[in-house]
């Protein structure tokens, strides 16, 4: 099977999500980021602050093109990366994309909680922070919207929830499911 690229705005719940999904499926799980961040010996913000955000962009755009000739796996995506390049179309042509979409109000929840950990939202207030998130949305819509599959993921917030949410995700999907 080709990948599953998942993708959508920072704290949609992309990695909690598709870590759940591989567990229950037996697909391999691939966060892109950390593939970058293990090749490179960097962070992504050290990428960004010592290289500049071409480069990483770069980065991301050809570890993406790697990602289409694996088979049997998930493959969570940075908010951005849809965004640049023909990554969107690249990911629906090499496999299936998923928007894992989330409220603003879910979104602002889940990132105030950690903005430390968030470059972009370091420092910022939370008048700031829905600002940013109101802005980018509005941006990245439409690259999101170019997705096969619309998924809500609001409901990640506990082991229950996340459980019923990758349930309902097979039973609408069950192409996803591998047999083992």
């Amino acid at each position: 099977m080709k990948p599953l690229y998942i993708i959508g705005y920072m704290g949609c719940g992309k990695t909690t999500f598709g870590r759940a999904l591989s567990q229950v499926t037996g697909l391999r799980f691939v966060d892109l980021d950390h593939l970058i961040e293990e090749r490179h010996n960097a962070t992504v913000r050290e990428i960004f602050d010592t290289k500049g955000e071409e480069t990483f962009r770069t980065i991301e755009r050809d570890m993406l093109h790697e990602t289409a000739e694996w088979e049997d796996c998930i493959v969570s995506c940075g908010g951005g990366t849809p965004c640049f390049f023909d990554n969107v179309a690249f990911m629906n042509e090499n496999g299936t994309t998923l928007w894992l979409k989330a409220t603003h109000d879910c979104l602002f929840s889940r990132l105030i909680r950690k903005r430390e950990k968030r470059p972009l939202l370091a420092g910022r207030s939370d008048d700031e922070i829905r600002t940013i998130i109101d802005s980018q949305l509005k941006a990245r819509s439409p690259f999101y919207s170019q997705a096969s599959i619309r998924w809500q993921g609001d409901s990640l917030e506990d082991r229950r929830q996340i459980d019923d949410n990758v349930a309902d995700f097979l039973k609408a999907y069950p192409e996803f499911k591998v047999e083992r």
